[in-house]
């Protein structure tokens, strides 16, 4: 096992800062992961942040957090959340854990947010705090996680 948290972040992620910003805040994908480059730094961690449109790349980047022997994958799979049961298949067939991580609180959006098939295969479930949804992930990666 490394000391790399793979830091996977879906659809629509790269707009963040300026999509909706009543729901989502007005930080950057940017500005989270300078955030949680220096806290990782303070774990004693490295963080690998990746951000991606496409359904397959992000079950493609599970399987690299596998292979590479990855500490945890910290993932926001954006709308894929609620509908990807591929991400489901492909976080329950690794053995590196996943933890699940959301800016907002799905379950007090829309009804269709209240379902997460990544959150069947999480083995923790951040959410509802905004950016420091991550640090908290991120956090609980470094020591919960061996």
């Amino acid at each position: 096992m490394t000391d790399t948290v793979y830091v996977l972040n879906g659809p629509n992620l790269n707009l963040l800062g300026l999509r909706e910003p009543e729901i989502y805040g007005r930080t950057t994908l940017d500005e989270i992961a300078g955030m949680l480059e220096d806290r990782a730094r303070d774990l004693g961690l490295a963080i690998d942040m990746r951000q991606t449109n496409h359904e397959g790349m992000l079950v493609d980047w599970l399987h690299e957090a596998q292979a590479e022997g990855a500490k945890a994958v910290l993932i926001n799979a954006g709308a894929y959340t609620h509908t990807s049961i591929a991400l489901l298949d492909a976080a329950r067939a690794i053995t590196t854990p996943v933890i699940e991580v959301h800016l907002s609180h799905p379950k007090e959006r829309e009804e269709f947010r209240h379902i997460s098939y990544i959150g069947m295969a999480a083995a923790r479930t951040f959410e509802g705090h905004g950016p420091d949804s991550y640090r908290l992930a991120l956090e609980y990666a470094a020591s919960a996680v061996d």
